[in-house]
C-alpha cells in the first residue's frame, strides 16, 4: 500500500472544529489512521506542528493548505510518523543480535528471512545487512525493510546518510562499507543494498508476510494505543515461523506475551514458540 497525497479536496474540506473530525478529513487526504495513536500524544504533535507553521488552532485552513501544498503534506506526515533513527541503534542489543539471536537461527535454517517493520529510513535494515556481511558473510538471508512513509522509503533505497547517523558504528565498519560523500555524508555499499527489498507498508491494516524468521519493530508502537498494541503483536507473532525471533524496543516490553505464543529469550528478544 502507498502512501501520498490526494488529490485536491480542498473546494470539499468543510468546517473542521473537533480532533476528530480533523482525524476524519486527515484520512481521506493521506490515508493515515490517527484513530490507532494515542491521543493525547497525537494532538500536542499535530498542534505544535500548526503553530510553528503559522495555523494555530485553524484545522480547516492548515487542512487545505495541506491538500494544495506537497512539501508541507510531506512534512507534516513525517512530523507525524516519527522518522528517527541511526545505524546500530542500543549497541548492547546489536550485539545479542551478533552473538546470540542469529547463531541460534541459523542452527535450524539454511535461508533467513528478517524483516524491519517501521524501517523510516533504512538504518535499521542496513545495520543488519552490514552485519551479516561482517559476521555471518556464508548465511543465505533477505531483509524486508516497510515503513508507511514513502518520502523516508526514497531515501532509505537511495542509501545516502549524515555522519551523525553512525555515532554508535563501529569506525572499522564504516571503513569498510560505506563511501565517503562531499561534506559529511557517506553511501552505503551496493552490497548491503543487495539483499534488502523496500516496501511501503500500513503496519495497522496491511497483511503482513508469512513465514519470518526474524522480525525488529522497535521504538514503533510506543506511539499506538492499547488496542492498536495488541493487534500488532498478535500479527506479528502470526507472522513468525516457529523458533521465529520479534525484536522490539527497549522500552516496548510485551506484556502477556505467553498468550501471544511468545517468550522471552533475551531482554527484548521473544521467540516464537
Amino acid at each position: 500500500m502507498s502512501f501520498s497525497r490526494k488529490p485536491d479536496i480542498s473546494q470539499i474540506i468543510t468546517q473542521v472544529t473537533t480532533y476528530e473530525k480533523f482525524k476524519d478529513t486527515y484520512l481521506k487526504l493521506s490515508g493515515l489512521d490517527l484513530t490507532f495513536y494515542k491521543e493525547a500524544q497525537m494532538k500536542r504533535r499535530i498542534h505544535s506542528f500548526m503553530t510553528s507553521n503559522g495555523f494555530g488552532d485553524d484545522y480547516t485552513g492548515f487542512l487545505k493548505k495541506l491538500s494544495l501544498d506537497e512539501s508541507l503534506f510531506d512534512l507534516f506526515f513525517k512530523h507525524l510518523t516519527i522518522n528517527v533513527t541511526q545505524f546500530f541503534r542500543d549497541t548492547k542489543y546489536w550485539d545479542s543480535f551478533v552473538q546470540s539471536i542469529i547463531p541460534s537461527l541459523l542452527q535450524t535454517r539454511d535461508t533467513l528471512k528478517l524483516w524491519s517493520a517501521g524501517c523510516s529510513s533504512g538504518q535499521e535494515p542496513y545495520t543488519m545487512a552490514m552485519i551479516f556481511a561482517e559476521y555471518f558473510p556464508r548465511a543465505h538471508f533477505s531483509i524486508l525493510a516497510t515503513d508507511i512513509d514513502v518520502k523516508v522509503l526514497d531515501q532509505a533505497k537511495a542509501g545516502v546518510y549524515n555522519e551523525r547517523d553512525f555515532a554508535t558504528t563501529p569506525k572499522t565498519l564504516i571503513d569498510k562499507y560505506l563511501t565517503k560523500k562531499d561534506g559529511h555524508s557517506y553511501e552505503v555499499s551496493p552490497s548491503l543494498k543487495r539483499n534488502i527489498t523496500f516496501q511501503a507498508q500500513n503496519l495497522l491494516i496491511d497483511t503482513f508476510p508469512p513465514n519470518m524468521d526474524f522480525i525488529a519493530c522497535r521504538n514503533v508502537v510506543i506511539y499506538f494505543t492499547d488496542e492498536a498494541k495488541s493487534t500488532l503483536y498478535q500479527k506479528f507473532s502470526q507472522s513468525l515461523s516457529p523458533g521465529g525471533i520479534l525484536f522490539t524496543g527497549s522500552t516496548e516490553h510485551i506484556f502477556g506475551a505467553a498468550h501471544l505464543g511468545l517468550h522471552s529469550k533475551t531482554p527484548f528478544f521473544y521467540c516464537k514458540v
